[in-house]
């Protein structure tokens, strides 16, 4: 599972986004005192430091200059401050992407999962996505559960990668089969529905019964 740290004073965004970061499967803890960041951080090791710049005490460039000195982790500023003198600071003092306020949670996630695939997953680092009890292998195709682990065809890994990544949202069949024909999986609606079966039996073998469910008439959804 991921870990985001969230540097961020205002009580309402602060609660917002942790709520919503949480919901899509991601650990997130919210900074107590803002006069102890880097214990803090050190202390929780995110993945992924979300820092807005105007903060009690030091700002944040003060703050991504003490994180650069302690971690590689990706630093994702997210301010209201966002002309282009703070935008250029931001990102030449070390921070990964800059998102402006207000903002809209759906950019905020598409944009720190772009973000975590660039320093994790492409670079070898990180390779499991977890969500509920399972842990999916992202490179060696796999997932495993409390009652073990159960290897994947292509298919049902793309299947099982995609409905983890929108993990709290229902995914339509016809969203998953554009997905998989992305991917050169050629699949029609039968073979869809097969390869739902095999991955459903496959997950309630390894302890995860109830974790991939239909929604009638909609599609499917892992929560």
């Amino acid at each position: 599972m991921y870990k985001i740290f969230l540097v961020e004073d205002d009580p309402v965004i602060c609660r917002t986004v942790a709520e919503h970061l949480r919901l899509w499967g991601y650990s997130v803890a919210a900074v107590e005192d803002f006069a102890r960041v880097t214990e803090e951080f050190e202390a929780f090791a995110p993945h992924l430091v979300l820092l807005d710049i105007g903060l009690p005490g030091f700002n944040g460039f003060h703050w991504v200059r003490e994180l650069r000195r302690r971690s590689k982790a990706p630093v994702v500023f997210l301010s209201s401050a966002s002309d282009n003198i703070n935008i250029v600071t931001a990102m030449e003092l070390g921070g990964d992407d800059f998102i402006p306020k207000p903002f809209d949670l759906t950019v905020l996630t598409a944009k720190l999962q772009a973000v975590l695939r660039r320093a994790y997953t492409l670079q070898g680092g990180l390779d499991l996505m977890e969500l509920g009890g399972a842990a999916l292998d992202l490179s060696g195709e796999s997932v495993a559960g409390p009652g073990g682990k159960a290897p994947l065809t292509k298919t049902e890994f793309r299947i099982l990668r995609t409905l983890m990544e929108n993990a709290g949202h229902t995914v339509s069949r016809k969203d998953l089969m554009t997905r998989l024909w992305e991917s050169e999986s050629f699949i029609d609606d039968n073979t869809l529905s097969v390869n739902i079966s095999r991955l459903r039996k496959k997950l309630e073998g390894i302890g995860l019964a109830g974790l991939l469910a239909t929604r009638k008439g909609q599609g499917y959804i892992m929560e």
